[in-house]
């Protein structure tokens, strides 16, 4: 829940320091969490989300503003674009560092390795431990595809 506390301290401090664009972009994240609260109250889960499943919730924040950013220079509206490259800079503010190209490559190899894959059948395995321990400091989507390529060769 610490990830929580850091969110709507920014908030109250983007209220004071009347940064209109950084509040908006911070109220965004916590009605985002807010609604994966309320299904998780529904599935019995009282308690609402970890800092697990916030994290998962920004990751997919700044991959869809990251689609909406492509679109938005495709269609020339390069105004829409940068607002969008903003609150993405918000964002990726809570998410935990990107590891280097070099480290994801050590993680799959250790996560290989781990669950003893030794075929693409094991992918599965392979992502579900990648995304339990590198939650936000990945592109699942490039790293699924490095590991089928070390899984097929």
């Amino acid at each position: 829940m610490e990830l929580r506390s850091r969110i709507t301290t920014a908030m109250k401090q983007a209220m004071k320091d009347k940064d209109a664009d950084r509040l908006s972009t911070l109220r965004l994240i916590n009605a985002a969490i807010k609604d994966r609260d309320i299904a998780a109250r529904g599935e019995g889960r009282e308690d609402g989300v970890g800092d697990d499943e916030v994290l998962a919730i920004l990751s997919k924040m700044v991959k869809q503003r990251i689609e909406s950013v492509k679109t938005y220079e495709e269609g020339g509206r390069l105004d829409l674009a940068a607002r969008e490259e903003a609150e993405i800079a918000v964002i990726e503010e809570y998410l935990p560092k990107k590891l280097s190209d070099a480290e994801v490559t050590q993680a799959i190899d250790k996560a290989v390795a781990e669950v003893g894959a030794d075929s693409i059948r094991d992918m599965g395995r392979v992502m579900g431990v990648l995304k339990s321990r590198y939650q936000g400091q990945m592109d699942f989507g490039a790293a699924g595809a490095r590991v089928k390529d070390r899984l097929a060769g």
